[in-house]
């Protein structure tokens, strides 16, 4: 089934992998990224999960409706996905804007989420400025101006000298991004606040933080942390898309939470 539909009719491309009826794991991607960013991931959480990677609406070979978006929006397109599939309850793992749309599902969907992982992401912005400027300045100037930037955002200055090949498929990654989805899903981003709901949080949770990530610093992990009862915190030596700057690791931490 690698399209679904959702209630407003958005098509959302999907994969699933691993055994039926095994527990389900979604997988939620970045902002300007699409589900193979999960790649190095994928065949070892297979091994354990029902797993289930999406395209964001906005982003990858999913469809591209008219912004702007919401947090609560990306939630019921996540939740339509369960219901195609049949899946009435799934863990998450959501990196950078997944781990908001995650913090969106532990609070508003609690029947729907066995355990969550909310990785290099943040719960509010207290200063919407630099979100209205990046918007400005790709509406005005496109993605491709702002690619460079943006992989010093990602990946440790280390990880990019000594990983060429990774950074060049991140950038086209990036670069293929709809500009009109980007610009929609930055605004949901810029209007997000989860401060009052992620109390209500009763899913077991692990937050993780990248020790060098400057999009999502250590701090808005650990606020995450503190809000929601029990939550359990991961660092890894990694800037902001750890998971395939740091893979092993990465897998490891997830599967030892998930497992447990």
């Amino acid at each position: 089934m690698p399209t679904i539909a959702t209630d407003d009719g958005c098509a959302l491309h999907i994969e699933v992998e691993g055994r039926e009826g095994a527990p389900a794991l979604m997988l939620s991607n970045s902002l300007g990224t699409n589900l193979h960013m999960w790649d190095d991931q994928a065949g070892e959480l297979a091994k354990h999960f029902r797993l289930v990677r999406y395209d964001r609406r906005g982003h990858g070979r999913s469809a591209i409706p008219p912004g702007p978006y919401s947090m609560e929006r990306f939630g019921r397109d996540v939740l339509a996905i369960l219901d195609a599939l049949k899946i009435e309850k799934t863990n998450w793992c959501g990196l950078s804007m997944g781990g908001m749309v995650g913090q969106w599902l532990g609070a508003h969907a609690p029947t729907r989420v066995n355990k969550l992982i909310l990785s290099n992401t943040a719960p509010y912005y207290a200063d919407k400025a630099p979100w209205e400027e990046r918007i400005a300045f790709v509406r005005e100037k496109g993605l491709g101006a702002l690619v460079d930037a943006n992989m010093q955002r990602w990946f440790t200055e280390s990880f990019r000298e000594s990983h060429p090949h990774v950074i060049e498929h991140m950038k086209a990654i990036f670069t293929d991004t709809d500009v009109k989805g980007y610009i929609a899903c930055c605004e949901a981003i810029r209007d997000m606040d989860f401060r009052e709901s992620n109390p209500r949080v009763k899913a077991p949770t692990m937050v993780i933080v990248g020790a060098q990530d400057p999009a999502t610093p250590p701090a808005q992990g650990e606020a995450i942390a503190k809000a929601i009862p029990g939550a359990k915190i991961a660092s890894i030596d990694a800037a902001h898309i750890a998971n395939m700057e740091q893979p092993q690791v990465y897998t490891k931490t997830v599967l030892n939470f998930l497992l447990s």
